[in-house]
């Protein structure tokens, strides 16, 4: 019988910081993957390598289900971010293995096709309109179907979502910059730069917006009311998630689609928002929420409910995450879209192979297991880089949901 043999954690920056996972079996098969927690990469590094790693090795490789009760129950602390994310990657790379021993892509174990691609959306953003309005020009003429419209508010620095180059990433510096916020210009501006949006480009394509929770859910209610006209495909985190009945005062004041979850991480955390329908999109991740294992049984609870997928895939998730998410999105019966955002061009290097992206979607790799191949010494070339996301702080000074 296989057994697991080695279990290898690897932190690098090719673009960014990513952790990832590798388990080698007896028989020479190797699993990819995904450990990266934006800003406490190290947190779930440590986890896996002085806590994880020595209980895998010796275990069977083909009893995902019992490892990923293993890992969770076993383990008596359960749950939060640095968890889950650990064990994501491990069922992730159980995974891989999996499929490489069958001969078939992952979502092929999963049940087959569901669909022929993945609907994807874009982040299109500008610190100003016309700046935002040649973005999302650009982002139309790649193809993509929808897309996400962030925009810099003025009078205000630290605006949610403003890419800065052509690869958005808010974890920029050694300690967390400090940006001012203000519910009120937000509120004010928001909705009417939607509008513009929409005057410009009209609605032959689907407009996300991103409110990053920032809002109370009154404040979230006002704001949904008023983009109803412009038929958003949904309006991204509105509240913070943490109270899960405080998305019932939202959903009696707005038909805007409500998407939450990409901070949640298990189906404890989203099992009120679904089970009474408090939402229409759950954005939980792969490597997030406990992997395909979790992940999946996460959409089959949502798709008793009419609840619709929407994953987070920003690329503080690796290429390996990516895959792992397309091979789920392609399978199951109740996906929405995916959150897509390309790489840089050293994480490209690093990281090959996986879904591609052509006409507005992303297209699953049709190699066994998740079709990622990693370059471990190329990947030495790039050392880890601390980085944290940015902290908001209000016009006087207290400290607020970024």
């Amino acid at each position: 019988m296989s057994t697991i043999e080695k279990v290898d954690v690897f932190v690098a920056a090719p673009g960014r910081n990513y952790v990832t996972l590798r388990i080698t079996t007896s028989d020479g098969v190797t699993g990819l993957g995904d450990a990266t927690l934006n800003g406490r990469e190290l947190a779930v590094a440590a986890y896996l390598r002085d806590h994880v790693a020595p209980l895998l090795v010796g275990r069977d490789p083909a009893r995902i289900e019992d490892t990923w009760q293993y890992l969770y129950r076993g383990a008596y602390w359960r749950r939060g971010p640095v968890t889950m994310t650990a064990i994501a990657a491990v069922d992730i790379a159980l995974w891989d293995i999996k499929g490489k021993v069958a001969g078939l892509p992952v979502y092929q174990l999963l049940g087959g096709r569901s669909r022929d691609a993945v609907l994807v959306y874009g982040h299109a953003s500008g610190s100003d309109l016309a700046e935002l309005f040649d973005d999302i020009a650009r982002f139309k003429d790649a193809g993509y179907q929808a897309i996400r419209a962030q925009t810099g508010v003025p009078g205000l620095a630290g605006s949610y979502g403003v890419r800065k180059g052509l690869i958005y990433e808010p974890a920029a510096t050694a300690l967390p910059e400090e940006q001012p916020w203000s519910t009120e210009q937000y509120l004010n501006f928001a909705p009417r730069y939607l509008r513009e949006v929409r005057e410009r480009f009209g609605f032959d394509f689907h407009l996300l917006h991103d409110v990053h929770h920032r809002l109370t859910p009154i404040e979230a209610a006002r704001f949904g009311k008023e983009v109803e006209e412009l038929h958003l495909f949904w309006m991204e985190d509105p509240t913070p998630a943490e109270n899960q009945e405080s998305f019932r005062l939202i959903r009696q004041h707005t038909t805007t689609p409500i998407a939450v979850g990409e901070v949640l991480t298990s189906i404890w955390d989203v099992q009120q928002l679904i089970t009474e329908q408090l939402i229409d999109y759950v954005r939980t991740s792969v490597s997030h929420s406990g992997g395909i294992t979790h992940l999946r049984r996460i959409f089959d609870l949502a798709a008793l409910y009419q609840v619709r997928s929407g994953s987070h895939g920003p690329t503080d998730l690796s290429p390996v995450s990516l895959a792992a998410a397309v091979h789920v999105d392609t399978a199951i019966p109740n996906f929405g879209i995916q959150e897509y955002m390309a790489f840089a061009p050293e994480t490209l290097e690093v990281f090959r192979g996986g879904a591609s992206f052509a006409d507005g979607m992303l297209h699953v790799s049709e190699e066994p297991g998740l079709g990622v191949e990693y370059d471990e010494r190329l990947a030495e070339r790039f050392p880890y880089d601390p980085k944290y996301l940015p902290v908001a702080r209000r016009l006087d000074g207290s400290v607020h949901d970024w």
